[in-house]
């Protein structure tokens, strides 16, 4: 099982120090998340938690997840870096492409895309671009991006996108996983046709459920490829729990490793010693 330190709403400053850590103890990622705004009253609920409010306060920082990788990168060697969500259909596919392409460049080809397709209208009104059919634009975007990573010339001509020959590069040094986010079943049938899944907040025994309804899906699209499965859980701290998420398909952890030892509000230092101590206790403990 692999290891990715979530980073969500953590000061900017911490950023620096914890990749570096979790790059010298063996960690394999760091996810960023990704807002552009933060709207003061807003016309949809938010679907994570039960009453509809934001899990973060007004005023917590959501920095650029790519600008913020290409800066990491230069501090790291080994750290693969993934966005934990980025809303793909608020954007235009061509800079974001670019601006993948040349993170993945910059870092030897470690990125990768977790694509969320959103849940704020008031959000994507803002940056332009329809919520309505948001999935099936993010689909052929997909294609899009894929296609323009690929290093020749392409066109497209598609249902939403439509442009002549044309290349973009520097193309990534490989492949750019793509990994999709959300808990509908539609969702669970875009990760199918994807590299792979990135949950919310769930037990292990939820965990097992998606996987095996993700699985259905591959099997009926013929799909043989390895499947990633990030997950975040409510009841794993043992080593022996991680092994039963592991056991049920979780392929890596999402998780804040000084959530075990000391809470999420603790100073760096904590931080930065629960990344060590976590690594020590459990990490090693697992399969790769």
């Amino acid at each position: 099982m692999r290891c990715t330190i979530a980073t969500a709403y953590l000061p900017p400053e911490e950023l620096a120090p914890i990749a570096k850590a979790a790059d010298a103890a063996g960690y394999w990622g760091l996810a960023l998340a990704d807002h552009v705004v933060n709207i003061e009253e807003i016309r949809t609920p938010y679907p994570y938690t039960a009453d509809g409010s934001r899990r973060w306060e007004p005023f917590t920082p959501w920095l650029d997840p790519f600008v913020t990788i290409g800066a990491l990168g230069a501090v790291t060697e080994n750290l693969h870096f993934l966005t934990n969500i980025f809303v793909l259909p608020m954007r235009n596919p061509f800079p974001v492409a670019k601006a993948i392409a040349t993170a993945s460049v910059l870092t030897g080809g470690r990125v990768s895309l977790g694509a969320g397709m959103g849940w704020c209208e008031d959000e994507f009104e803002l940056l332009d671009q329809p919520f309505a059919r948001r999935g099936k634009r993010a689909d052929e975007m997909i294609d899009v991006m894929r296609a323009l990573w690929a290093g020749g010339w392409v066109e497209h001509h598609g249902e939403f996108y439509d442009f002549p020959r044309l290349e973009m590069t520097p193309a990534p040094p490989s492949q750019v996983p793509i990994y999709v986010g959300g808990m509908s079943e539609v969702a669970l049938k875009r990760a199918a046709r994807n590299d792979g899944w990135i949950s919310d907040l769930i037990s292990t025994e939820q965990a097992a459920d998606y996987r095996a309804r993700i699985d259905a899906h591959r099997e009926e699209l013929g799909r043989t490829e390895d499947f990633s499965m990030f997950v975040s859980l409510n009841d794993a701290v043992t080593v022996d729990q991680f092994r039963r998420a592991e056991e049920v398909g979780v392929t890596d952890l999402i998780t804040m490793p000084w959530a075990y030892y000391g809470g999420f509000a603790v100073p760096l230092a904590d931080k930065l010693a629960a990344i060590d101590r976590f690594a020590e206790e459990v990490l090693v403990n697992l399969p790769d």
